[in-house]
């Protein structure tokens, strides 16, 4: 897994003056991005539920997720997030990349705009 630090833009998508940025660890093996819970809290942030994860090591872990905006390199989107615990990292994860167009490329330990294909369907339409 490659790793980088980048600074983003966390806020409460119902209210967006209450935001905080922080550093996080792009890893490209990160699904969802994870924030420690306090700072999610401290902007308001309600978990909507609870996804079973797999650690490294095989582990099982249950964490409560919700929804931030998350603004990056000019993008932003509301994303998923964990409620991450104490001793848990804060991960920029791929799929709050790719809702924001960007790809990380491990090999260049680089950011990158995501190629974007649209499917043209008019050709299967029934």
């Amino acid at each position: 897994m490659g790793l980088t630090r980048v600074k983003v833009k966390v806020q409460n998508p119902f209210e967006a003056q209450r935001c905080s940025t922080l550093t996080f660890l792009v890893g490209s093996g990160a699904v969802y991005s994870m924030i420690p819970a306090r700072r999610l809290q401290n902007l308001g942030i309600q978990a909507s539920g609870q996804r079973t994860f797999f650690l490294a090591n095989g582990q099982r872990v249950t964490r409560p997720v919700g929804e931030a905006r998350i603004t990056f390199a000019g993008q932003s989107a509301t994303c998923v997030v964990i409620f991450g615990q104490k001793g848990d990292n804060t991960l920029l994860g791929v799929t709050t990349l790719e809702n924001l167009g960007l790809i990380f490329d491990p090999m260049r330990k680089k950011i990158m705009p995501l190629p974007m294909h649209l499917a043209d369907m008019r050709e299967y339409s029934l």
